[in-house]
This record gives structure tokens, sequence and C-alpha cells, in this order.
């Protein structure tokens, strides 16, 4: 398992300018935040299971520039419908990844399905996603890395991470003010 700041800071490092991210909520949220404020993060600040849509309503409305859904198992489970949507799709320039620690933190760290038998890589893989990675270690981050900022095929990737709870760091939550801001990101009118 790796720990997850250090999981975001490898998964994220050297970032291209073309590539935008949607985090979940909660951890993934506050991981992201850790790496510094960015134009080209859309924090949602709700919306629980709803970051792999937004991701893929971004990845086809902006096929030139490549999107990252940096997630974690619980807002992932709540969408799980949303990976079919997506691999109907097939955009090119989208990557799920699935931070998966197992527990539900922002309701307790109770066990989360992933804990209790649900393959998430394999429904990923049963749904038609045609690149699907099961990372464990470093090594394999750093695979996904190389993967996610070529941006040439649609790629899911669970990201097997340490159940710890670093300091929360938190983004903006002025949603006309990230929204702004990553309209003009993305080069869109205001």
């Amino acid at each position: 398992m790796i720990e997850r700041r250090a999981a975001i800071k490898q998964l994220l490092k050297d970032r291209p300018d073309n590539l935008f991210v949607v985090p979940g909520l909660g951890s993934t949220c506050w991981d992201l935040a850790s790496l510094g404020e960015n134009d080209r993060d859309f924090y949602l600040w709700g919306a629980m299971g709803g970051a792999a849509m937004i991701g893929l309503g971004l990845a086809l409305a902006q096929p030139d520039k490549r999107v990252a859904v940096v997630t974690g198992d619980g807002e992932m489970l709540m969408g799980l419908g949303s990976l079919a949507a997506i691999a109907v799709q097939k955009p090119a320039n989208l990557a799920i990844v699935v931070f998966d620690n197992g527990v539900y933190g922002e309701t307790g760290m109770q066990a989360s399905h992933t804990q209790r038998g649900v393959d998430l890589v394999a429904v990923a893989r049963a749904a038609g996603f045609p690149r699907c990675f099961d990372v464990s270690d470093e090594t394999q981050l750093a695979g996904v890395h190389a993967q996610l900022t070529a941006g040439h095929e649609l790629l899911f990737a669970r990201v097997r991470i340490a159940a710890d709870d670093p300091p929360r760091v938190l983004p903006e939550r002025d949603g006309v003010a990230l929204k702004q801001r990553f309209r003009r990101a993305i080069g869109a009118s205001v």
C-alpha cells in the first residue's frame, strides 16, 4: 500500500499544462489541495458519486485536454454505474483513478465494500475499459503516471492506499470562484 499524499504527489508530478483534475469528495480533494491550488483543478464540494461523470463530460467537451478523475473507493462505489457510461463513450483523454483505502473515511472508517470483495478493477474491465491497472506500489504507480500524462487511451486505475488520516488541506470553497477560475483555465468564457 502507498501513503495517500505520496500517491497523489507521484501521480501528478511534472503535471502537463493540458491535464485537468476532478477530485472526488473528502480525502482526494484534500490530497489534491495539499499539492497547492491549481486553476485546472475542479473541486466539487458536493455531488457524492458524481466525480466520474463530471470528468466524462469535461473529457467529451474538451477532447484536446487530458482529464483525470481522482476519487475514493466510497465515491466510486456510489457511482458504480458511471463506469459503464464512460466505457461506452471511451474518451481517450480520460483517466479514472480510485484511491482505495478499503474504508468509508468520511463517515467513521467503516469497512467499504472493496474490503469485502468488490473488485473495482474487475468491474471497470467488465464495463469495457481498455486499460486497467491495480496499483499497490510506487513502481506500478509510476506506470500509471506515464499512461496518465501520455493520454492516448481511456484508463482505470485502483491505487491501494493506506487508511490514514493526514491533516486536511482545504481548497477554495467558493463554488462561483472555483467555476470561474476553472472556466478561464479551459479557455471558456466566464
